[in-house]
């Protein structure tokens, strides 16, 4: 059982359609690809310039002040302004000991 036209011209139809649609397939691959890339390519948003530490449970009391970025800070952080900053450090909450926001902050 053969579901192809028997005839020569019907094939050559067949044989352009498919190089078309080919081409068509190719073309939105490539188009799906340069999608891809493009959304790989996405550059995370640069760290805030301030953050706290805050403890595990239901309130998240501040545990630490850190430089934005510093890998020690952990999962559990929010982003602060230069003066929450200072005024957390002021009020005893410790300045982490590797990225050593006081220091950056101004206070000795």
């Amino acid at each position: 059982m053969n579901d192809l036209p028997p005839d020569v011209s019907r094939l050559r139809v067949l044989e352009t359609w498919l190089q078309i649609t080919l081409a068509r397939v190719r073309e939105q691959i490539a188009i799906a690809e340069q999608h891809a890339a493009q959304q790989e390519r996405v550059i995370p948003p640069p760290p805030p310039d301030w953050v706290v530490q805050l403890s595990v449970g239901g309130e998240g009391q501040p545990i630490a002040v850190h430089v934005g970025g510093c890998r020690s800070a952990g999962r559990r952080t929010r982003p602060i302004s230069r003066a929450q900053a200072m005024r957390a450090v002021t009020d005893g909450v410790e300045p982490c000991v590797l990225c050593r926001p006081d220091t950056e902050l101004g206070i000795l």
